[in-house]
Formats: structure tokens, sequence, C-alpha cells
């Protein structure tokens, strides 16, 4: 086998970043956001609004004050930064420097304007897990355990940034409660109040889906379009499914289509496969779906285990 020289290596790689415009580091104004960073802010977040439970030692009512403005200030600094790089990674070769540090100002100060917003829905979506489901102890325990209320929390943050046309930071945030749980949430979808994800492994929801309040779904849910084959000629239409209020979707349910709407008060069985829409009150179920059980023949013995003594 021949071996490769180093200096070939060399230049057939650096051949390769001059002739492609996602290789962009000797740009010293375009850098992508830290992922580090942009977690950071996450976790910031997530103590404010949920004060002991994630970080070491509690908290009093005495010091809740200074701990909330010292977390804030905190949050707000990195988020400026992170959002001035994802503002010139996407809009340098179109706006000033003047320009971008201003919006990312606004977006850091707006961002933080909706945290007690999104901390009442969470409080909300925790209600949701722990009245839907049996098996939960206490609310404190979904607030510290619960992979589903994980990534909607981050999901809620997220959407918030994308509202607010941050690139970048919103799918580092969503992709990041992916890997932890197993549920993509797109940060674009729409997601009312009272919302709970039971178990919630495989549970994908797209980005233009529209869910509205009291819904519950299960683990191995699809929220989809039906084809993607347009690629991005696709992006910005609405292509994602409509779940009206007070629906239940159960386990490996898909629903798919811009077009398809889930209407209120609806349950979607296991399994079913959704392309059309459902009228409100749907009991929508598959057909014919024949479970083959099969007894052990009589005459036939058992195996069993030969003992040495």
């Amino acid at each position: 086998m021949r071996k490769c020289d180093l200096h070939d290596i060399i230049d057939e790689i650096k051949a390769t970043y001059d002739s492609s415009d996602e290789i962009f580091f000797t740009d010293t104004n375009r850098r992508m956001p830290s992922r580090n960073e942009v977690i950071s802010i996450l976790k910031d977040m997530r103590n404010i609004m949920f004060p002991g439970y994630f970080t070491d030692g509690a908290q009093t009512t005495t010091d809740a004050s200074y701990f909330i403005g010292n977390t804030v200030l905190r949050a707000e600094e990195n988020l400026v930064r992170q959002v001035r790089l994802a503002l010139w990674f996407r809009d340098g070769d179109k706006k000033t420097a003047e320009e971008i540090d201003e919006r990312a100002e606004e977006v850091a100060s707006a961002m933080l304007c909706k945290l007690p917003g999104i901390q009442r829905m969470l409080y909300k979506d925790i209600q949701a897990a722990f009245d839907g489901d049996p098996a939960a102890q206490s609310k404190e325990e979904i607030i510290y355990s619960y992979p589903g209320f994980f990534a909607i929390w981050v999901y809620r943050i997220a959407h918030e940034l994308y509202s607010l046309d941050v690139p970048l930071i919103p799918r580092i945030m969503t992709e990041y409660a992916h890997s932890r749980t197993g549920v993509d949430i797109n940060a674009g979808a729409t997601v009312g109040e009272y919302f709970f994800i039971d178990h919630a492994t495989g549970v994908v929801i797209g980005e233009t889906t529209v869910i509205g309040n009291h819904v519950k779904i299960y683990q191995g849910v699809t929220l989809g379009a039906l084809s993607t084959r347009g690629g991005q000629r696709l992006a910005g239409v609405r292509r994602h499914p409509t779940i009206e209020d007070n629906v239940t979707i159960y386990a490996n349910a898909c629903v798919l289509g811009g077009d398809t709407v889930v209407g209120e008060g609806s349950v979607i069985a296991g399994s079913a496969f959704v392309t059309a829409s459902v009228p409100a009150g749907s009991r929508v179920s598959l057909k014919n779906q024949d479970v083959d059980v099969r007894s052990a023949r009589p005459n036939r013995k058992p195996p069993c285990l030969e003992i040495i003594e």
C-alpha cells in the first residue's frame, strides 16, 4: 500500500478549503456561535426558572433577588455575544457592525423579557405531565428527571429566539435537547399550553407544525411532512399538520402533511398513519389489526436444565 506524502495531504485538503463556501475559518469576522456557550445560556435560564434543582446549594427568599439578577445579567451578556456571532455569520456581508451589535442587544433584551411568560407556560406543562401520568410521584420529579419536559423547556426558549429571527442558535438548542432525550422538536413549531410528551423517546415535531392546548402525545409520534423531495423549494411552505386542542396521539402514530388537521378532542391510536384531516371528536385506529397467538403443543415438553451434581 502506497504511503501518502504529508505535503500532498496538506495540499489536497487546503484545495478543498479554497473551493468550498462552507469553510470559513480564515474569515476572522465569520465564526459560528459556541455550542458550549449556548448550552450554558440554557442552563442559566433553567436555573432562573427552577432554582435549587440544578445548582449546588439552595436559594432562599432572602437572596432570591440577587440570584435572579446576577444570573439574568450573565445570561444576557453571553446571549448578546452569541447572537452577535450568529448574525455576523448570516448577515455580515449585508449589514454593518453597528447594525449587528444593535440587533444582538435588542434580541437579548427581548428574550429576557419573555422569561416570566415562558416560566408560566412551563408550569402549565409540568401540571399537564403530573395530571397525565399516574406514575408521576411529584411535580419535582417531573422537573428534575422527565425527558419530555426537558425537551419542552428547551423548545420553548429556542422558539422565542426563532421568532426573533435568530439564526443557528435555536437549532443548536433543540439539537442539544434531541441528543439528550431523543425528542426532536423544531424551534419553528407552534405549541400551545399544557403540553405533555409521555415517555418521549423518538418524538419528531416538524418546523411548521401547529399544536393547540391540552395536547398529549406518546413516544415515537411523528408530526411530519408528506414528502421533502422538493428540498429547499419547500422552505417556508406549510408542510406539517395542525393538532387542535385536547387531542391525544398514542405511540408510534404518524400524522403527516401541511393540509392535515386533527380536530379538537380526537384520539389517534398507536401506529396509525394519518395523511388526511379528521373531524373533531374522532377516534382514529388501524383496521383489521390481527394479533396471532399460538399456544405450545400439548405433548411438547418444555426445555429443561441439566443439573450436574
